[in-house]
């Protein structure tokens, strides 16, 4: 029996009806468009890691995606890290993590979603992937204040996004260009998905997981979690 068995259809079918609501943040002026799964029905998912990276920034959201099985029993999300260089990384409370790929490997797989949590690094190499990648994937998706290096970048230019809510005020003054949103667990512009603090990054993967697939197929994902979205401080 494999582990989706476990899971109740019941369960599933309870929180189906309820998550919608919790997964789609209030209309921002970019609709949620569905995500067209690749040929080979593989979503890779790059996280950009570095010194100082929030575990649960990380985790919360490869859980989520690692979690993901369809009704056929595929699980079409692949997940890796990725780094300036593939030195050990010391993450939060001092996790240490080894990255896969460095940003100049020649073998680094093509991402079609690329996650970006709180962390130190803010170096131009950092920016200019953030740069670069923008058109050539489906989603760029950030966590917690990893909503900082995004804006940083330049991409968040004239878009809607939100961060953890300790950091409201900082992100509003230092990004003006950027428009706030707060109390949402997430603001989508349609090719880039900004994250609230920490457990938010499940909400978002979750947002993600429906609109690649559906509702019903992310409901299952946060059932087999036993992942309840909660409300966002204004």
């Amino acid at each position: 029996m494999n582990r989706r068995a476990l899971l109740g259809a019941s369960v599933a079918a309870g929180i189906t009806a309820a998550l919608p609501q919790a997964l789609h943040a209030a209309d921002l002026g970019a609709a949620a468009l569905p995500l067209k799964v690749p040929a080979d029905g593989k979503i890779r998912v790059a996280f950009m890691i570095s010194s100082g990276a929030n575990v649960i920034d990380l985790a919360g959201a490869w859980e989520t995606f690692q979690d993901t099985m369809l009704p056929n029993g595929d699980m079409p999300f692949e997940l890796f890290t990725v780094s300036e260089t593939t030195s050990i990384v010391e993450m939060t409370g001092g996790l240490r993590i080894e990255p896969a790929y460095s940003f100049a490997a020649d073998d680094i797989p093509h991402a079609n979603i690329l996650v970006v949590g709180a962390q130190s690094d803010g170096s131009e190499a950092f920016m200019k992937i953030l740069r670069d990648v923008q058109g050539k994937i489906d989603l760029t998706m950030s966590v917690c204040t990893g909503a900082f290096k995004l804006a940083k970048s330049g991409i968040l230019d004239g878009k809607s996004a939100t961060t953890h809510h300790e950091y409201y005020e900082q992100f509003a003054k230092q990004y003006p260009q950027v428009t706030l949103v707060r109390g949402e667990r997430f603001v989508d512009n349609g090719s880039i998905v900004t994250a609230g603090g920490l457990t938010s990054g499940i909400s978002a993967a979750l947002h993600v997981i429906s609109r690649y697939f559906d509702a019903p197929t992310a409901a299952k994902t946060a059932a087999y979690m036993e992942f309840v979205p909660t409300a966002r401080p204004a």
